[in-house]
C-alpha cells in the first residue's frame, strides 16, 4: 500500500475539511434564506417575486472580504483622515464636479428652488458615491443584501434593507430585472439603500418612475431631497477647520459636545469664524494629533447619509472646492 508524503496529506486534508465547511456555510445559508422568505411572504411580498428573486442565490465571498476591510490599507492598518482626503477629493476629482455643476446649472438651480439645498453638497454627493454616475455598482443587490444579512456586522439592518428591496420590487417601484449596486446594497447614481429610496427617491424629471440609474433629475433631485428632509439648513454651512489650545481636553469633543462659537472661543479655540451664536461640536478624525474641525446642524445631516466622519468631512470638503 501507498504511503502519502506529509505535504501531500495535509493538502488533501485541506481540500477536505475547506469542502466540508464550504457545504456547511451554504447549509446554513440555505436554511436561513428559507426562514427569510416565510418572513417575507409574511410581510405581503409575492411568492412569485420571492421565487423570481431569491431562487438559487449564493452568499457572495467578495461582499464578505469588502465588509471587513473597509477603511484599511491592504495589510488592514487604518487610513487617516488625510489619506481618505486625498483618495477622495482629489484634485481631478475638484475639477470634474466643477464643470458638472456648470454643465447642468439649470437642473441645479431647479432642485435648489424646490428643496432648499445648495447644489454644491448635492454635486458632492454625487462625485463621492459614483464618481458622478460612472460607478453605480456591478454586484446584484438582493444577493449582495442576503450575505451580509447573513453573515454580516450589521445582520438585522441588511436583513431589513433586503425585505425592503423585495417590497419596492413586488410593488413595481423598482422595475430593473435584475437591479445592482455596490457591494454594501446601495443602488443608483446616489446610492440609496433600499429604505432611502423608499423614502426619498422622487420623480424629478415627471415621467412616472423613480429612476436613480438612468435619470439624472431623479437622482440627483433625490439627494437634495434626503438631505431637505431630514433637516438641511439652506445656507447654514456645515463647520471649519480650527485650531485647540495645548492642553485642551478629550472630554469636550464629540458630537454631543454642543457650545456657541462664543462658548468655544472663550474655551481657547483658535481660527473660529462667525458671529458667536452658531451652536456647533468639535470632532478630531484622527484624534488628538490630528486636525479638529468645528461643525453644525448641516454635518449631522450629511452623516445621516453616511454616519462615517470621515465621510461627512470629504463631501462638505469638495463642496467648498466647487464653489470656491
Amino acid at each position: 500500500m501507498a504511503i502519502l508524503k506529509p505535504k501531500i496529506l495535509i493538502l488533501l486534508m485541506v481540500i477536505f475539511f475547506s469542502g466540508n465547511f464550504a457545504a456547511q456555510a451554504q447549509a446554513d445559508f440555505s436554511a436561513w434564506l428559507e426562514k427569510f422568505q416565510e418572513d417575507a411572504i409574511a410581510e405581503g411580498i409575492s411568492q412569485g417575486t420571492l421565487k423570481e428573486h431569491l431562487e438559487n442565490i449564493e452568499p457572495i465571498p467578495k461582499v464578505r472580504e469588502l465588509d471587513r476591510s473597509q477603511l484599511s490599507h491592504k495589510d488592514g492598518s487604518p487610513i487617516s483622515f488625510g489619506e481618505y482626503l486625498q483618495r477622495m477629493v482629489p484634485d481631478f476629482r475638484v475639477k470634474t464636479a466643477r464643470e458638472k455643476y456648470s454643465l447642468n446649472r439649470n437642473l441645479f438651480q431647479a432642485i435648489a428652488t424646490r428643496f432648499k439645498v445648495e447644489p454644491a453638497y448635492v454635486v458632492a454627493l454625487w462625485a463621492i458615491e459614483s464618481d458622478f454616475g460612472r460607478r453605480t455598482g456591478s454586484f446584484p443587490t438582493v444577493a449582495a443584501l442576503a450575505t451580509l444579512a447573513h453573515e454580516g456586522r450589521r445582520g438585522s439592518f441588511f436583513r431589513n434593507e433586503l425585505m425592503e428591496l423585495l417590497k419596492l420590487i413586488d410593488a413595481g417601484i423598482i422595475t430593473n430585472p435584475e437591479p445592482k449596486g455596490s457591494w454594501a446594497g446601495a443602488m443608483g447614481q446616489v446610492q440609496f439603500m433600499p429604505s432611502s429610496y423608499k423614502a426619498f427617491a422622487v420623480d424629478f424629471d415627471g415621467d412616472g418612475e423613480n429612476d436613480l440609474w438612468n435619470s439624472l433629475p431623479d437622482a440627483l433631485g433625490s439627494a437634495a431631497n434626503y438631505l431637505s428632509r431630514v433637516g438641511w439648513r439652506d445656507s447654514g454651512g456645515w463647520g471649519q477647520q480650527v485650531r485647540l489650545p495645548k492642553g485642551f481636553k478629550l472630554s469636550k469633543i464629540g458630537l454631543d459636545k454642543v457650545r456657541t462659537q462664543h462658548e468655544w472661543r472663550r474655551m481657547g479655540v483658535k481660527g473660529i469664524k462667525g458671529p458667536g451664536s452658531e451652536k456647533a461640536a468639535i470632532i478630531v478624525p484622527d484624534g488628538m494629533s490630528g486636525p479638529a474641525f468645528l461643525v453644525y446642524d448641516n454635518f449631522n445631516v450629511i452623516r445621516r447619509w453616511n454616519r462615517s466622519n470621515y465621510f461627512a468631512l470629504a463631501v462638505c470638503h469638495l463642496a467648498e472646492k466647487i464653489v470656491n
